[in-house]
């Protein structure tokens, strides 16, 4: 099958599709990359995702509306991939549209009396079907919630078949709006695979670069306001006492705790220890670094033995966070993920495209290791294209 893998990350700048070509069944499945491409979101369908994703009021219509406008937004952005691949959509076979997440609580938390754990993707499926005409996949994570897991991180499953290794441990580091490790010990069969959001990536230091811009840039390109901050030692420690990072696996976390409140915290943060502007966004930049660091020294090094990291995700573009990744790991290799044959912009949405392809196959493809479910689960909900 030729599939679409579609998605926008917890930083809501762009929708990613990437074109998949995949074949067989596990433990022989099959999966190339045959492209990828990005397609950017407007400033202000962003502002309202991020508005409703910070957990700000917005009325049952708004919702509504906005759930059928990404769905267009979706479905422009996988015709557009069409076009560039100069690839008929009669010729796909499938989309796997994560959406875009405006709300994800994966630990119960009491509601109306009662312990509940939910999660909410929008871009309406149905009209990505329609706009397309090709059968959709989406909502992947409830099915593993419903399980009692916390729905994330599903992307270990792509992990496992891209980058597991008989003779090395690896771990698979993604750097979106959030990080979050895939560990593969040597040899590792599925239920020896695990993973967990450590912290966060760009998130937080695009939050700061947006605030001290006043909007004129969304991120540290090459890592240059960070470059020219000083570090502030006191400040980082201070980071690096966040309660999330003691927290054990499986964990998973979002704009819902490293979203608005924290960056107003982080500021703060800034005024007490006197940084200016490019000193805390150096300060975010290495918190991110080390976040990771300290997750692997707490959870992965002690009972495993890994040689060697793969940085995907936009983070991998970030030098300063890649080096102190490799100063801070000097027994491990530091690589980005295109050295093995993905681009880094490019996993989540193959990621994806791999998903749908094993629900349409009404597979399961969540490890539950790695959420904390009790047991497979068949992910996602099919929305049909028109009778053509």
């Amino acid at each position: 099958m030729l599939v679409l893998g579609v998605m926008s990350g917890t930083s809501a700048d762009g929708i990613d599709v990437a074109l998949a070509r995949i074949f067989g069944a596990p433990p022989r499945l099959n999966a190339k990359l045959m492209g990828h491409t990005s397609v950017k979101l407007t400033a202000a369908l962003r502002k309202e995702i991020l508005h409703v994703a910070e957990g700000h009021l917005i009325t049952a219509n708004e919702l509504s509306q906005l759930n059928f406008r990404l769905g267009e937004a979706f479905a422009g952005a996988a015709l557009s991939a069409c076009t560039r691949f100069r690839l008929s959509r009669s010729r796909v076979d499938l989309i796997g549209s994560h959406g875009q997440t405006v709300f994800h609580q994966g630990i119960p938390a009491y509601f109306f009396g009662s312990k509940v754990a939910s999660t909410l993707q929008i871009a309406e499926p149905s009209i990505i079907a329609a706009r397309t005409g090709i059968t959709t996949v989406c909502d992947f994570r409830p099915a593993d919630i419903a399980l009692g897991g916390q729905g994330a991180p599903l992307v270990p499953y792509a992990d496992y078949l891209l980058y597991r290794h008989a003779k090395f441990g690896r771990v698979s580091l993604n750097l979106g709006g959030i990080a979050n490790i895939t560990v593969l010990p040597a040899g590792a069969k599925p239920q020896q695979v695990f993973a967990f959001d450590t912290g966060p990536a760009n998130m937080l230091i695009d939050a700061l670069v947006s605030h001290f811009t006043h909007g004129r840039k969304r991120f540290d390109a090459n890592a240059h306001l960070a470059s020219r901050g000083r570090s502030i030692p006191a400040l980082l420690n201070e980071l690096l006492r966040d309660p999330y990072l003691k927290l054990r696996p499986p964990k998973s976390t979002g704009r819902e705790y490293f979203g608005h409140a924290y960056t107003k915290k982080l500021l703060a943060l800034g005024r007490r220890y006197h940084a200016e502007p490019n000193d805390l966004i150096r300060a975010a930049t290495i918190f991110t670094a080390l976040s990771v660091v300290d997750a692997l020294h707490r959870f992965v090094l002690p009972k495993e033995k890994i040689q060697q990291l793969i940085v995907s995700g936009g983070g991998a573009r970030n030098p300063l966070i890649l080096a102190q990744l490799a100063a801070a790991l000097p027994n491990i290799e530091v690589l980005p993920s295109s050295r093995l044959g993905i681009p880094e912009d490019a996993k989540e949405a193959f990621a994806f495209a791999l998903l749908a392809y094993e629900t349409f196959h009404q597979r399961p493809s969540n490890l539950p290791s790695a959420t904390g479910a009790r047991g497979p689960a068949i992910l996602g909900k099919i929305s049909y294209a028109p009778p053509r």
